[in-house]
């Protein structure tokens, strides 16, 4: 096994000292998640302070077990858990939180949920090929001349920002201020956040809320063909979505439906590019292309950590835990684990194994997944086709952030 100098595991205890916010280790964790699955899978972190699996089938597992969940306090009190106060320096970050899909439990989840889900389902969203593909084409017009392209900048940002804007009713000329928005406000889960990360992700948080707060006023006086429409207007079981509830729906979607996908394409065009593999035979097909899509997504994740609340006593993998207390799964290492993948951190476009957990499972899988499979299926090969000779023009720099993964800069030549 290879020696990680920044990686200390005591396989007896089941602990790991890993400092995540390493360059070592965000620049390539899958060399670390090689290292826990041949030593320990689930582990104790010391630094983070709880304890994580990474195996493929306690990961699944954990996603589905009704034991857990994404909220405890709606079970339990903070001074029953000891859990500290709210910060008052994120109070509009955490009543943005407050009706989040991705925070809530049934029977609220389910709710909301069967009031969106309808937009996302795939036959929806796969009438939404010919504009995805006429954005990419625009896109790749505005540079194909150049010969070079900074591909997250020129390409990645703008694809599934505009589509996911479309879809809610948002202008498109938004899309520079949400990316914005959103990098703020995914600050809050990076593990290397600081006051500055919490006081901007809450300020962006507010400015998010009060811009939605107008569009949904807006749509109440004006009804359109849209999502946010849809929303508003659209009851379950006699109940309708209160503003609150609105804003937070609209914010996660908005966020959820593009902060990955960008990171995915650039993952994607950079693993492509380095396995120097025939990009003609990834792509030869529908069925090729969904496969090399899928490899993409097992072999290098956006988001690689999702976290759940005991909500019961339960026992995982010989670990005891008790309610409230919080583990985490990483999803980016289930898909790397040698029990389910054969030659795990080799990218295998042909490979037809276990289906990966990139966008979750249970409850809380990704409600955004048909429409980010639809993008990465169309702009992946249209990509490489427009552009034959296609080229990393420099060392892709990687972002410095550990839970969620990607690209800073990709710089490309043709």
């Amino acid at each position: 096994m290879t020696q990680l100098p920044f990686l200390a595991i005591d396989t007896t205890a089941r602990r790991v000292s890993l400092d995540g916010r390493n360059p070592a280790f965000y620049s390539d964790p899958n060399r670390v998640y090689a290292a826990l699955h041949a030593a320990c899978p689930t582990f104790y972190w010391e630094e983070q302070k709880q304890w994580f699996f990474t195996g493929y089938d306690h990961v699944n597992g954990l996603l589905r077990d009704r034991r857990f969940g994404r909220q405890i306090l709606h079970i339990a009190t903070r001074e029953e858990l000891g859990m500290p106060d709210p910060c008052p320096h994120t109070k509009h970050f955490d009543a943005a939180e407050a009706h989040s899909l991705l925070e809530l439990e049934p029977p609220e989840h389910t709710r909301l949920r069967t009031l969106v889900n309808r937009a996302f389902v795939s036959r929806h969203v796969e009438k939404m090929k010919p504009e995805i593909e006429a954005l990419a084409n625009g896109l790749i017009d505005a540079f194909e001349k150049d010969g070079r392209t900074e591909l997250l900048a020129s390409f990645a940002d703008i694809i599934p920002v505009t589509m996911i804007a479309r879809m809610i009713g948002i202008p498109e000329e938004m899309g520079p201020q949400l990316l914005k928005w959103s990098h703020d406000y995914v600050g809050m889960y990076m593990f290397k956040r600081n006051r500055a990360d919490e006081e901007a992700a809450d300020r962006s948080a507010r400015e998010f809320a009060d811009y939605v707060r107008g569009m949904i006023a807006e749509r109440r006086a004006n009804p359109r063909d849209d999502l946010l429409t849809h929303m508003i207007h659209t009851e379950h079981k006699g109940q309708f979505l209160t503003e609150d509830e609105l804003i937070s729906t609209t914010i996660v979607l908005l966020n959820a439906g593009h902060e990955a996908t960008v990171h995915q394409i650039g993952n994607s065009v950079r693993i492509i590019l380095e396995s120097g593999l025939s990009t003609a035979e990834m792509f030869r097909d529908e069925a090729a292309t969904e496969r090399t899509v899928e490899e993409t997504l097992r072999i290098c994740a956006p988001v690689h950590i999702f976290q759940r609340y005991c909500l019961e006593p339960a026992e995982i993998d010989r670990v005891t835990f008790k309610r409230g207390d919080k583990v985490s799964l990483i999803l980016a290492a289930a898909n790397l684990d040698p029990l389910k993948f054969a030659d795990p951190l080799t990218f295998k476009p042909e490979r037809n194994e276990a289906p990966n957990l990139s966008f979750g499972a249970g409850i809380h899988f990704c409600i955004g997944a048909p429409l980010a499979r639809l993008e990465l299926n169309i702009v992946l090969p249209l990509l490489f086709r427009r552009l034959p000779g296609l080229k990393l023009a420099a060392q892709p720099k990687v972002k410095d952030v550990y839970h969620f993964h990607g690209l800073e800069r990709l710089d490309l030549s043709w």
